[in-house]
């Protein structure tokens, strides 16, 4: 064999072997849990921004609305690294039940604490509804692309549906530092779901009437566009697949921007297990991953199941 053929062969296993520990390192994060570690520096993986994994104590809980929670974490390094629309893989419990890390969108960040915002639907959230001041969760983040808070429209509109609306907090801020005027909708399926706090100038609807406007939040959205002008406006959604396919629709036929942050089932929630994918419209990708290139995507890029 030539050298050249030999040095090509040595250059391939190297940029194979490179990926596989990089994976390897990854998988080994996911699932640790037991025992107390320091925070750890993770450097950038194919795509993601660089995140940390550290174990770091509850500083409070708030139950909010029946069975909707705020809990609080103190955790400088994810605090300051963090932006609007990024989210954290947390592992609730020490043992592997259940066995996977969840996603949780940052809510708001307060100098060195992160929030976040819940509701029990599982085991998961059922341990950490059970949190109090001074436990411990395992954290990794944090994770995904973030909204673009840049000014390139003066109206921003933020639509949320149900446990959507958890970003807003968090993202309302950074657009009204970036000189944005606010209109929010919220929507639930009923007045008790509501969830509005700390979000600005906030329009309401419900599926059954008992609160605001009698009808899904895209439909009160739209007689908000009939009446107003579109100029310089760009929407920002958060919500189920359903109401974010509505809203793209809308968004498109109004010919108004709009960014959408998507809910997908992350496992790994940074690329190694290829299990929120995400269709895109164009382009030599078919696919995207939800968890390192989102959650937060252009509608006009992607198709929304």
């Amino acid at each position: 064999m030539s050298r050249r053929a030999c040095r090509w062969m040595m250059s391939r296993a190297g940029a194979l072997a490179s990926p596989l520990l990089r994976r390897k390192r990854m998988w080994d994060l996911i699932h640790e849990g037991r025992g107390r570690r320091p925070k750890r520096r993770i450097s950038k993986t194919r795509g993601c921004m660089e995140f940390f994994q550290e174990r770091v104590h509850v500083t409070s809980r708030e139950e909010i609305a029946p069975g909707i929670f705020v809990l609080r974490f103190r955790s400088p390094a994810i605090a300051r690294q963090c932006r609007p629309g990024q989210f954290v893989n947390i592992r609730s419990d020490a043992s592997f039940v259940p066995l996977l890390r969840r996603p949780f969108s940052i809510s708001d960040v307060d100098k060195d604490e992160i929030e976040m915002l819940f509701n029990v639907v599982g085991k998961g959230t059922q341990i950490l509804s059970r949190k109090i001041a001074g436990d411990e969760v395992d954290l990794i983040g944090p994770l995904g692309r973030p909204f673009d808070c840049s000014r390139t429209a003066t109206h921003a509109m933020l639509v949320g549906g149900g446990l959507g609306v958890a970003p807003f907090p968090f993202l309302t801020r950074a657009l009204i530092a970036e000189g944005h005027r606010i209109t929010s909708f919220v929507g639930a399926r009923t007045a008790d779901q509501v969830i509005s706090r700390n979000i600005k100038n906030c329009h309401v609807a419900t599926d059954d009437g008992t609160k605001g406007f009698h009808g899904t939040v895209v439909e009160l959205l739209r007689c908000f566009l009939e009446k107003e002008s579109v100029d310089n406006v760009q929407i920002y959604g958060c919500g189920p697949a359903a109401m974010m396919r509505a809203l793209s629709n809308l968004a498109h036929e109004k010919k108004v921007r709009c960014v959408v942050s998507l809910e997908g089932d992350m496992a790994c929630g940074i690329g190694i297990c290829q299990g929120c994918p995400v269709e895109r419209r164009e382009g030599e990708k078919k696919y995207s991953l939800v968890c390192t290139e989102g959650p937060v995507f252009d509608c006009e890029e992607i198709v929304i199941r």
